[in-house]
């Protein structure tokens, strides 16, 4: 028998927390996207619903790194749940008599909380594994990515969650539900975090925030594009386009597009975590040096350029909305999946990799920040260029994108802050 690490049962408390939180998350998603688009949203009124969710994640991922290192990672990891209880409890405040700018207004500031909570909880449990990842065999790579992949799983499941409520509870009670369920999971946190997490120190300053390491600031780059290439198609105009196709505009027909639409995020999502649960084994990560997965960081986004482009060519080339075509884009953003998976875990370890542990909340912040740039930019986007040139605007705009990652991830050098092991 192997010894148990030190850090594990903290590590498992985290990821616990952070399970129930992407839960409700990829579940409010769902609902607020399919809800509001049934009431008659257009694709940019649908996009502007979750703008302030990314601004709210951009400015949070820069004050919550200081915040952590200032009072600890258990007080922002509370703050994101019970944050996110609070935002739940505000949508049931919706009316539906209000007009479509009341609501649009309304739905905004709500999902700004509750990208305010996201972040919190993402930022505190990123961070946590830094601090209590045994510092050899890898281990780093493992745990980061087991955290970050069965997140993203737990988060597919959210988004066929909201869709089956939607479809079987309504709106109202599916709220409510989420809410009472992330409060006895936030007492339960709270009552049983095992020791392990730092509880913060007193001198940390908030200018220590901005990283002056060449490589964090490139990575944090990259992802701002990674990202905005995901969101750009994820956000409004795949799902709205697939309810276009399978919807025939009856009560039945918007349930059967919801559970298939809902289904088809699950997928993807639960896809892109398993992979991202076993990037170090794909990348054959404990046999490669720092610099071979640098390397890799590089022409992996090469790779995921063909995607979108394939894509964008297939939908150019095609007549309007056939089955093949529909399912050639089923298949090719599952594909799109798995190979954003290995990106994104691989940039997930670098960040890690790159940082010193007395500075892991700020360039964790720091980084993080990025990515919601990124999302905001591709949520912009996605009902933007759906609106404007359709779906082939939408993926090329993707290909565009994952090419300018490419090119930023080729910037980054061999220099870590720790090494492998």
């Amino acid at each position: 028998m192997t010894q148990r690490p030190e850090g594990l049962s903290a590590y498992i408390a985290v990821t616990a927390a952070y399970w129930a939180f992407m839960l409700t998350d990829g579940a409010l998603r769902m609902l607020v996207l399919l809800h509001f688009h049934t009431l008659g949203f257009s694709p940019v009124q649908l996009a502007y619903l979750f703008v302030l969710y990314e601004i709210a994640g951009i400015v949070t991922n820069l004050s919550a790194g200081w915040i952590a290192a200032r009072f600890g990672l258990t007080s922002t990891l509370y703050a994101g749940l019970g944050v996110q209880i609070v935002a739940l409890l505000a949508m049931t405040q919706l009316d539906p008599n209000w007009t479509v700018a009341a609501s649009v207004t309304f739905v905004m500031i709500v999902q700004g909380a509750s990208g305010v909570a996201k972040d919190l909880a993402k930022m505190s449990s990123k961070s946590a594994v830094k601090l209590l990842a045994p510092s050899e065999g890898g281990a780093l790579f493992r745990w980061v990515a087991v955290l970050t992949g069965s997140k993203n799983a737990v988060k597919g499941l959210g988004f066929l969650l909201g869709a089956a409520m939607l479809a079987t509870l309504g709106f109202l009670p599916a709220v409510l539900a989420m809410a009472a369920a992330l409060a006895v999971i936030l007492v339960a946190v709270m009552l049983f975090m095992p020791a392990g997490l730092p509880k913060g120190r007193k001198g940390a300053k908030f200018s220590e925030v901005f990283s002056k390491s060449a490589n964090v600031n490139w990575l944090s780059a990259a992802r701002v594009f990674l990202f905005g290439a995901r969101d750009v198609w994820f956000v409004v105009g795949i799902p709205i386009y697939f309810y276009a196709v399978l919807s025939d505009g009856t009560e039945e027909g918007n349930r059967a597009a919801f559970f298939m639409i809902g289904t088809f995020m699950a997928v993807w999502i639960i896809l892109y975590g398993a992979v991202q649960a076993n990037a170090p084994r794909i990348l054959r990560a404990s046999d490669r040096t720092e610099g071979d997965l640098i390397r890799a960081a590089r022409s992996w986004a090469a790779i995921l350029f063909c995607v979108p482009a394939a894509l964008t060519l297939a939908v150019l080339l095609s007549n309007g909305p056939e089955t093949w075509l529909t399912l050639t884009l089923v298949a090719g953003l599952l594909v799109f999946g798995a190979i954003f998976a290995v990106n994104s875990s691989l940039h997930s370890y670098l960040i890690l990799a790159f940082t010193r542990s007395e500075r892991v909340t700020m360039d964790v912040g720091f980084y993080y920040m990025a990515n919601a740039t990124g999302r905001l930019a591709g949520t912009v986007l996605s009902g933007l260029t759906y609106q404007v040139g359709g779906l082939p605007m939408v993926l090329g705009t993707a290909a565009v994108m994952v090419g300018l990652a490419a090119l930023t991830s080729g910037k980054l050098t061999g220099q870590t802050a720790e090494a492998l092991s």
